[in-house]
């Protein structure tokens, strides 16, 4: 391994140099230079260990050896064109095939979540002859242009809204159009999205697919409401159109209880399209569309061959072996329930002693703690989730990131090796930020702050 020859400030000048400034790295202001890590911890250059409550992609933990071994192995015996005939793909195809319904048995293997939305997007319209996509409001499906026109989380600060790209509400059910006091939020957020089709077919347009992560993250480490998934499906389908589910960021055991996100919907639903990415492969470029035989059968119909260099090589398919192994063997799901539960309750009983936390929710190693000025009014407190986050990094050397339409939901999606340990500890140093903020009377929203996010929501007081 090459020794380290560059200063933190050197490289740094050299990354604002060479590197596209619209790449951000975490912590502008004061980045953290990390120049190793092992499970859940992160470690700079002069050996400070930073605890990771960030990297979802190091789904199994950073380095993990298995997986290390499992790459170097099968490299240093074979890598090659996919179009070879090699037993690594059928045999992880078989493999993830167990994990998922029946009728999701034809795999398409890619290099990342984008690429796998993107032929996602591709399969769907291909399927139905059909271009109009509705997608959740504030969702985020990947950065290549095909999906930034599916995002409105990108394409509201860009060119805007296609005319084939269709908003629905998000099911928040604690800021959004139905609340946890609805009777039937699950149904009732559901039917905006048939009004939606109405309104689409009232233009002379139809439906070729319903995109929707499992569990929105961008939007704010969103929980759905129940039986939401099987209503819209039942919806689209009706419409002539497929249901995508986007697990990128949730699939492989997050939620702990079930190994897919959409899983958490009921045992009676089952999208038409599932697409993974981040963590299939614990940091290497690996990622998939699962379908049906009759959506491939179409795309096949259309005698394009579809051809991907790297997707599926042997060394991709011996990684994404290793990791399912580990998810087993060291019980991660289980590990996932049990850290997450603690998580939760730990954060709850923090709930009840600081007024700025609105809201805690989450399952398994996906949560999301939601800071507000006036939990009556649910006003969003988005620059006392950034001091938190910055404080957290300089006092305690904990990484962890916001999000949702305001940045004030601070989210946590560790490595799934993730200790009770390190929850009671998170919650302890966030407790001890929080207590400081009150007791020093320390003001970090200014009264007039604007409460419009950075695009048009759908406004709570419309319910």
């Amino acid at each position: 391994m090459a020794e380290e020859k560059l200063k933190k400030e050197e490289t740094l000048v050299m990354r604002l140099k060479l590197i596209g400034q619209s790449c951000k790295l975490f912590y502008s202001e004061d980045p953290v230079k990390i120049t190793r890590a092992r499970g859940q911890y992160l470690f700079d250059e002069n050996g400070k260990r930073y605890l990771d409550c960030i990297s979802n992609v190091h789904h199994v933990g950073h380095c993990h050896p298995a997986i290390t071994k499992a790459a170097s192995a099968q490299m240093d015996l074979l890598n090659t064109n996919t179009r070879f005939l090699h037993d690594n793909i059928v045999l992880y195809a078989n493999r993830l095939a167990a994990t998922l319904p029946e009728k999701l048995g034809v795999f398409y293997f890619v290099n990342s979540g984008s690429e796998a939305n993107d032929l996602a997007l591709r399969l769907a319209q291909q399927y139905t002859q059909h271009e109009d996509v509705i997608v959740l409001d504030h969702a985020y499906h990947g950065h290549l242009k095909s999906l930034i026109d599916i995002s409105p989380y990108k394409f509201r600060k860009l060119a805007g809204q296609k005319e084939w790209v269709h908003v629905a509400p998000l099911p928040d059910t604690y800021r959004g159009m139905y609340r946890e006091d609805h009777p039937a939020p699950g149904k009732a957020y559901a039917d905006t999205v048939k009004d939606l089709i109405e309104e689409v077919h009232k233009k002379d347009r139809k439906i070729s697919a319903f995109f929707a992560e499992s569990l929105p993250s961008v939007g704010g480490q969103i929980v759905l409401p129940e039986g939401y998934f099987s209503k819209v499906a039942e919806y689209v389908h009706s419409a002539g159109g497929v249901f995508v589910a986007d697990e990128v960021q949730t699939g492989f055991g997050r939620t702990g209880s079930c190994f897919w996100g959409f899983q958490l919907q009921g045992e009676g639903f089952c999208p038409d399209i599932v697409t993974m990415g981040k963590p299939m492969g614990n940091g290497h470029p690996l990622a998939c569309v699962a379908t049906t035989v009759g959506i491939a059968e179409a795309f096949t119909a259309n005698q394009v061959e579809y051809f991907n260099t790297f997707g599926g090589n042997p060394v991709s398919c011996a990684v994404g072996l290793a990791v399912l192994d580990v998810i087993e063997e060291e019980d991660l799901r289980g590990n996932a329930t049990r850290v997450g539960t603690r998580l939760m309750d730990l954060l709850r009983k923090l709930q009840a002693k600081h007024e700025i936390i609105g809201d805690v929710r989450g399952i398994g190693l996906f949560v999301g703690l939601e800071l507000v000025t006036d939990r009556e009014e649910r006003t969003p407190a988005p620059k006392t989730a950034a001091w938190v986050v910055k404080r957290l990094k300089e006092d305690d050397r904990i990484c962890v990131s916001t999000d949702g339409p305001w940045e004030n939901v601070l989210k946590f999606k560790p490595p799934m090796c993730f200790s009770v340990e390190n929850a009671e500890l998170v919650v302890r140093c966030i407790d001890c930020i929080l207590t400081e903020i009150k007791t020093s009377g320390l003001k970090l929203e200014n009264e007039d702050m604007c409460l419009v996010p950075t695009h048009k929501m759908t406004s709570p007081e419309s319910s």
